[in-house]
């Protein structure tokens, strides 16, 4: 969902008093608590999800505010409650509410938009849990820009710097959501494949240690058609970025320190700083001097891929220097990078003038 004004979205009705527009009572969220008769329909009912870890200390004072100014119990802190068991109780109770014929409830299921505050991992990781919902509608995802790069927030217009968390930035926050328009994000299917190794365990790193982007990823049974004699298969899904190589070392080790000592990323910029420290001792800009070719991609893996569905696998060529791969789903990389360019008058005007 972008931020983009659509004037026949979001309108309420006169009788709506201030934030009963985004409501939800507890019988809803909560399967266990009596129902309860409302006057009119939240017009724009929101299910809040928040990662307290998050923005240095912002993510906890947001928490704050979102449960001041909604239902208590339709804001979730993500440290304490996962989005997958969120997401399937509450459909799990429409759908009992829908077959009881509960007309507040499809309502509410029908208007219902998601919001998640966090980095592009966490916003990746609710998008992941939505797609394998399977709905048939969906809940379009809202992204407050909580993390360090931002990317996925600043993609859809919702801004790349961490927001205020007092009252008034979150109430117009929540009037953005009410009036932003729907769009269709693409989604990208991975399958890895490891050389089982003659001698040692080659288990993958315990979920905990994962970021949550990469909590999507599994691997596939023995009697899976993926599956191939002699090696381990993962298979999962990307939609904003996925990186092989430099550029996921030190993505990796960013949120191993992250981990290990939380106290030292208090804000944005610190932590911008030491992201930044962390590609220079992988030798982003000095790659050659301290990294043995033994570490490019070339000497390391296999990249296939299919361009186009229902077509075959294609290895793809890579040079012997190239030390990472990327592939991005979105315009923005790296804290707000456009790594495709903007098109100058000039050359626009001369690809116009070539003959068809």
């Amino acid at each position: 969902m972008d931020l983009h004004k659509n004037g026949n979205n979001g309108s309420c009705p006169s009788s709506c008093g201030p934030l009963t527009e985004y409501y939800i009572p507890d019988y809803i969220l909560k399967p266990d608590s009596e129902p309860v008769i409302i006057d009119n329909a939240p017009c724009c009912p929101v299910v809040v999800f928040i990662n307290s870890r998050s923005g240095g200390q912002l993510g906890s004072s947001l928490i704050k505010t979102y449960r001041e100014l909604l239902n208590e119990a339709q804001v979730f802190d993500l440290s304490e409650e996962s989005p997958d068991k969120v997401l399937h109780r509450l459909y799990c109770n429409f759908e009992k509410l829908k077959c009881n014929g509960d007309l507040l409830a499809i309502q509410v299921q029908k208007s219902l938009r998601l919001i998640v505050a966090g980095g592009d991992g966490t916003a990746s990781w609710l998008l992941g849990v939505v797609s394998d919902l399977k709905l048939s509608h969906p809940p379009p995802v809202a992204t407050v820009p909580l993390g360090t790069g931002n990317n996925l927030p600043f993609s859809f217009g919702w801004g790349k710097k961490n927001p205020a968390t007092d009252q008034a930035a979150v109430k117009s926050f929540l009037g953005k959501v009410k009036r932003a328009r729907e769009m269709n994000i693409d989604s990208w299917h991975i399958i890895m494949r490891m050389r089982i190794p003659q001698e040692g365990p080659c288990d993958p790193i315990a979920p905990l240690d994962l970021p949550h982007s990469l909590h999507a990823f599994h691997r596939v049974s023995d009697c899976d058609s993926l599956n191939v004699e002699g090696y381990h298969t993962f298979r999962g899904g990307f939609w904003n970025y996925f990186s092989m190589g430099m550029d996921a070392q030190v993505s990796y080790e960013f949120h191993s320190e992250r981990k290990r000592n939380p106290e030292k990323f208090k804000n944005q910029l610190t932590n911008q700083g030491t992201y930044a420290k962390l590609g220079l001792k992988q030798g982003w800009f000095a790659a050659s001097l301290t990294h043995p070719s033994s570490r490019n991609i070339a000497q390391l893996a296999k990249v296939k891929i299919i361009k186009r569905p229902g077509g075959q696998w294609e290895e793809l060529k890579i040079p012997r220097s190239i030390r990472s791969i990327i592939c991005l789903n979105l315009p923005s990389f790296s804290g707000g990078l456009n790594p495709w360019g903007t098109p100058s008058t000039r050359k626009v005007q001369d690809v116009s003038c070539f003959p068809s």
